[in-house]
């Protein structure tokens, strides 16, 4: 996974998950992720070591990566998104005059696989 990539991944777990973070973890999570702060930066603002704050963020992302691995809602969420865009193609597809029959069957398809994730 490059570096983007996990970015947003590390986005979207805190996104899904980050309000069951301590607002300890909460707070240096968000300085260094978002917030784009060096380890010592946060060390210093927090009255901890750097070594204390890597730790920190190390648990934490172990943590969010824990939730998402028993409650799936960021998998969930990314299912759904992309087969509403794929939703979303067909109708267009429709609108264009494309095969009718075959694109409802595939919306029909797709709504069922959200329904089933809901």
């Amino acid at each position: 996974m490059n570096q983007i990539e996990e970015i947003v991944e590390q986005s979207l777990l805190y996104d899904f998950y980050g309000e069951l973070l301590t607002e300890n973890r909460k707070r240096i999570y968000e300085a260094v992720v978002f917030q784009d702060l060096s380890l010592s930066e946060v060390a210093e603002q927090e009255g901890i070591t750097r070594q204390g704050v890597f730790d920190m963020l190390k648990r934490t992302n172990k943590a969010l990566a824990e939730y998402e691995r028993k409650l799936g809602l960021v998998e969930k969420f990314s299912r759904t998104k992309n087969s509403l865009a794929m939703i979303r193609r067909f109708a267009d597809d429709i609108e264009q005059g494309g095969d009718t029959k075959e694109d409802l069957d595939q919306i029909r398809k797709l709504t069922e696989e959200i329904e089933a994730v809901l």
